[in-house]
């Protein structure tokens, strides 16, 4: 089969479009076909390298994609044959406390297809049948691809982790992205108001296209102030934040009383300092959120196939332009998803 792979870390070159060996699977796995699958910033993490974790190279990336099932493996049989699905990114050990109580981001040894595991750049993948998601028959499998990882990040942030409720005023930080573009209609569908930061005037625009209700150009306009107008001088009561050191420290001071602030990343850097202060005088949280359970994730599906959800697709590559996508996705000029078609049969959506 034809394959993105991965053999040494580095820039856009280390992206090689090859042929290798169809896998087969092993008991309770099923092999799908893949049709479209989905960038994330993990993939780009994944072919630059990170100091200090070892990635299993060579390694086809690609944690989000949809297909249809090939082969049925050994001791597997709620699927059949042709039956289209996507799938859920992450798995678990499937015998500890965590993964029997369906929190798999807990357990100890969790991974995500595409980093721990072969993904789905590649014309064939094989995953654990737990992990399919049955995809209806009339919705597009490019979509079906888009939304598996950010959503599920997203929803476990504002519902699991913020406990988010009509009325609330939530933030959310870098509107175009993935993550941000599923936080701020997540958190719109449970009630809440929603303000946006983005690094372009356009991007602002497309944030409240997304269900915002206001946003700010954040290097051209203080985000705090217009925020503590935005809030009548309330605060916050949830952050979505995955930038970091160029937005978390700020945000402790934005909340109102008993706000929370919830990260799943630091794309502008780890180490910062935070002032305790406000934390324990106004009784805030800081939560830390990565993925979520099985059981969220078909709580999304659900919501998506039926057109409550409805993933942003900004782009669409053939998969051996997968070095041309992943140069858009660094310079993050764009707003929602990018798609890599590995099946040039598999048709696009409207």
């Amino acid at each position: 089969m034809k394959a993105v792979r991965i053999h040494e870390h580095g820039d856009f070159d280390a992206l090689v479009v090859e042929e290798i060996p169809t896998p087969e699977p092993s008991p309770g796995e099923v092999r799908v076909k893949v049709a479209w699958a989905a960038l994330n910033h993990l993939d780009t993490w994944v072919r630059r390298g990170v100091p200090g974790h070892e990635f299993p190279l060579p390694l086809i990336p690609g944690c989000d994609f949809s297909g249809t099932v090939d082969v049925v493996g050994p001791e597997a049989g709620k699927f059949e044959v042709g039956d289209r699905v996507c799938i859920a990114p992450g798995f678990g050990c499937g015998r500890c406390q965590s993964c029997s109580s369906g929190r798999q981001n807990l357990c100890r040894r969790y991974g995500i297809y595409g980093e721990t595991v072969d993904g789905g750049n590649a014309e064939f993948a094989v995953v654990n049948e737990e992990n399919l998601i049955p995809v209806p028959d009339d919705f597009p499998l490019d979509i079906a691809a888009a939304f598996p990882l950010t959503y599920l990040t997203a929803w476990h942030m504002v519902v699991d982790r913020c406990e988010v409720k009509s009325g609330d005023r939530v933030l959310v930080h870098a509107a175009g992205s993935g993550v941000s573009v599923a936080a701020a209609q997540i958190a719109r569908m449970w009630g809440a108001e929603v303000m946006v930061t983005a690094g372009t005037d356009s991007k602002v625009a497309q944030g409240c296209e997304n269900g915002a209700e206001f946003g700010v150009n954040y290097l051209t306009e203080d985000w705090v102030k217009a925020g503590k107008r935005w809030t009548e001088g309330k605060g916050f009561d949830i952050i979505v934040d995955h930038v970091g050191i160029d937005t978390l420290p700020k945000g402790i001071w934005a909340l109102a009383k008993g706000g929370r602030i919830v990260t799943c990343g630091v794309t502008s850097g780890a180490e910062m300092k935070i002032h305790f202060a406000p934390i324990f005088f106004k009784s805030l949280s800081i939560l830390g959120s990565t993925m979520g359970g099985h059981g969220e994730q078909l709580e999304v599906a659900k919501h998506v196939f039926a057109g409550r959800l409805k993933p942003v697709v900004a782009h669409r590559f053939p998969m051996e332009e997968v070095a041309e996508a992943h140069r858009m996705m660094s310079e993050r000029g764009f707003f929602g998803k990018i798609l890599l078609q590995i099946d040039s049969e598999s048709p696009a959506s409207e």
